[in-house]
């Protein structure tokens, strides 16, 4: 952190969740002059020149898009190629996965049991996603097709949030662009089900349920309903994304309130009660972000599951 920075300002709380083309680490970790962080590189991007003022230079936008709502003053949304921390999370989340999973249905398939601690604990949340979440909102004949997509957006998310209890690097899950574009794969995932089973009129038709109207009150009510039917099928596809944002994004932000009580009261003879007690919170905390980070891994699939059912099995 540099000097004469307030801990607890929003702009330094927020540096340390939001994505950044850079890890923010301490400064012995670091290169010298570069205030503690580890740039990126960056072949894709200009730097533009003299932009680097301690925190790694601004980067030339590929293109400019006219927003209407302002962005950092502006009403121009820049879009470039830069890399960033959480791109660098991500893939590793992806590594891991694809070599954990990998190995493990390389074993099944040469018809060895999984043998192990560790093996059976991957074979554990395999089968409670297929058995206590799939099935049920699913349905028993139809749960397997959807397994593929539902196994890996639960440890996708899971692998983020935990990434965000590593030291240094940060939670993806807790970046809007994340959430949103897991939630849009869902509801493509559910549109593209629908359409596949009915058709696309028959998909459309499907959204408003049976009911024995009156021809009148039936031309009223019928097209009201479907508007409020895919209004809703819009809104639980967003809250999706907000949900998971929310709950990832405000754990950490108050784990990084209460370690910065310890730099906020360095000066003062208060220190040697506020960094035990600061270090204790956040011990604490950590441990429910820890449960938080599986609960909202677990939520999403099971809310993924659920629209996925409502879907294969209409009103």
């Amino acid at each position: 952190m540099a000097a004469g920075k307030n801990p607890l300002s929003p702009e330094v709380l927020f540096e340390h969740v939001q994505d950044a083309p850079y890890f923010h680490v301490p400064r012995v970790m670091a290169p010298t002059g570069s205030d503690g962080h580890i740039q990126l590189p960056q072949p894709l991007a200009t730097p533009i020149e003299g932009s680097d003022h301690g925190h790694g230079p601004t980067y030339k936008p590929v293109v400019e898009l006219t927003t209407g709502v302002k962005v950092l003053d502006k009403s121009l949304l820049p879009m470039d190629f830069v890399f960033t921390k959480f791109m660098v999370i991500e893939l590793l989340v992806l590594v891991i996965s694809v070599l954990l999973f990998g190995w493990l249905a390389t074993r099944i398939k040469a018809g060895s049991a999984a043998k192990g601690w560790f093996a059976n604990l991957l074979e554990t949340f395999l089968l409670f996603i297929r058995d206590e979440v799939a099935r049920p909102t699913i349905g028993e004949h139809d749960a397997d097709d959807y397994l593929p997509f539902l196994w890996t957006i639960f440890f996708f998310v899971l692998g983020c949030n935990l990434f965000g209890m590593v030291p240094w690097f940060g939670s993806p899950t807790g970046s809007l662009a994340v959430t949103a574009v897991m939630a849009l794969m869902t509801f493509i995932t559910v549109v593209g089900i629908g359409i596949a089973k009915y058709g696309f009129a028959g998909f459309l038709k499907a959204q408003v349920p049976h009911m024995d109207l009156p021809g009148p009150v039936a031309v009223f009510l019928v097209p009201m309903i479907f508007v409020i039917e895919i209004f809703g099928l819009l809104v639980k596809h967003g809250v999706l994304a907000v949900r998971l944002l929310a709950n990832m994004l405000a754990g950490h932000i108050v784990l990084a309130v209460i370690i910065g009580f310890i730099s906020y009261t360095a000066a003062s003879v208060v220190w040697w009660g506020v960094a035990p007690a600061s270090v204790l919170g956040a011990t604490a905390l950590s441990f429910l972000e820890l449960f938080v980070a599986f609960l909202q891994a677990y939520i999403f699939v099971f809310l993924s599951s659920l629209f996925i059912g409502s879907v294969v099995h209409p009103h």
